[in-house]
């Protein structure tokens, strides 16, 4: 038996990847875009190498996995007809992992995500011609949910096409789920939504980037424009990764559709500041939920007025793609995965002490209020006076509120 898998290389896709290697028997069958098979070799090791040594890597490529290299945007993958036909007849089953996760490109994710998605289902449909698929898999998000506000969603709940969506990842995806569940109606699909995915709970190693910027640039704040009661549905990868493997190779699903979540567990912000202060050994953030406009319309202007490659930029555009998730307080019910499978994600607290803080920009001067200053000057220089004048009163805003407790800080000296 062989189980397709896309977005191997990927963050989600290299952890359930290595979980289907632990487990059983099965051959995994990789679609890797790469230039060859020594181009796809060194895309798959620098994705598992957190989560595997090098000999045991080199044995499950001589023994359990096969490269498929190919585009999977491209009709048939860019393989030829026979190719084609042979990858089709030796599937059994498939996990589609890949997605673009660009939140600010709608052309991107229709392409990679919907285009994507569309090429699987034709490889699941012309397996499943030559024999019985055992089960598609497809992992999805909790954004398909779109616009939320103080509530509990559970997976029936989720989808309602009368809500908008907060970017065009969340609206490809809600499209795929559809897709899926509509073409590949006649054999077995499971459909998995993880919330925000943050860290593996066995280590603080990570090649999860932009998600771990977002957060330590948040606690580096000492004033924070979020509700403390608020609470944010956090998972570890390896729980998300175990649940994946384990109903997807199961004979039979009690559902289709599963929250991988932390649901009525999600924490507040305030337990989530205590804790991440306490591994810091430094006093825990304010919380002023009245900035939130100012702080969305400064980051909004400071990815606007500054340069492609420029820090600030960066860390402002990661800042605007993830707020909208951050301020919805809205959790999603994880109790069929927790029941059907056993497995409870670890809460995010229990992992505060790994969290390695990045300075917010290449300054000289680390103090925020002299920062944000520092970045309303960078961006004046680059807009019309108009647009500079508007600028200025929430850069104020937010600096005078970080000023007083930037000075109170500092943990009290031991006498």
């Amino acid at each position: 038996m062989s189980t397709f898998l896309t977005g191997a290389t990927g963050y989600v896709g290299a952890h359930v990847t290595a979980e289907l290697l632990e487990r059983g028997e099965d051959r995994l069958l990789l679609l890797v875009r790469a230039k060859d098979r020594r181009d796809a070799e060194h895309r798959l090791w620098r994705s598992l190498q957190l989560l595997v040594d090098f000999p045991r890597f080199e044995a499950w490529l001589r023994s359990r996995v096969s490269i498929v290299i190919g585009d999977l945007t491209a009709p048939r993958f860019g393989l030829g007809e026979r190719e084609y036909r042979e990858l089709a007849a030796a599937t059994s089953s498939i996990v589609h992992c890949a997605a673009s996760l660009n939140r600010r490109s709608f052309s991107v994710c229709f392409d990679v995500n919907v285009r994507g998605t569309l090429e699987v289902i034709t490889l699941a449909r012309a397996a499943h011609a030559d024999h019985a698929v055992r089960r598609v898999s497809y992992v999805s998000t909790v954004a398909v949910a779109g616009h939320r506000s103080h509530e509990i969603v559970s997976e029936d709940e989720a989808l309602d096409w009368t809500r908008p969506d907060y970017d065009p990842y969340a609206r490809t995806k809600r499209c795929c789920e559809q897709m899926v569940s509509g073409l590949l109606n006649d054999m077995p699909i499971a459909i998995f939504r993880p919330s925000i995915i943050l860290g593996d709970s066995r280590r603080p190693e990570t090649t999860q980037f932009d998600m771990v910027r977002a957060f330590a640039f948040l606690a580096r704040l000492p004033v924070l424009p979020l509700r403390p009661t608020d609470r944010v549905d956090i998972v570890p990868v390896d729980f998300v990764a175990k649940a994946i493997a384990d109903l997807h190779q199961r004979s039979s699903t009690e559902h289709v559709r599963y929250h991988l979540s932390s649901g009525e567990r999600s924490q507040t912000y305030r337990e989530l500041g205590d804790a991440l202060a306490a591994a810091q050994q430094s006093r825990p953030p304010r919380f002023a939920p009245s900035l939130e406009r100012a702080f969305s319309w400064t980051i909004d202007r400071l990815e606007r007025g500054l340069p492609r490659k420029n820090s600030i930029r960066r860390g402002a555009a990661l800042m605007q793609v993830f707020l909208p998730y951050l301020v919805w307080d809205t959790v999603f019910d994880n109790a069929r995965v927790v029941g059907e499978t056993g497995l409870v994600p670890a809460p995010y607290l229990a992992r505060a002490q790994w969290v390695k803080l990045a300075p917010l920009a290449s300054l000289p001067d680390a103090d925020l209020a002299a920062y944000l200053r520092r970045a309303y000057e960078i961006v004046a220089a680059r807009l019309p006076k108009k647009t500079r004048e508007m600028l200025a009163a929430p850069t104020r805003r937010i600096a005078s509120a970080i000023r007083p407790a930037r000075r109170s800080s500092r943990a009290p000296s031991k006498s």
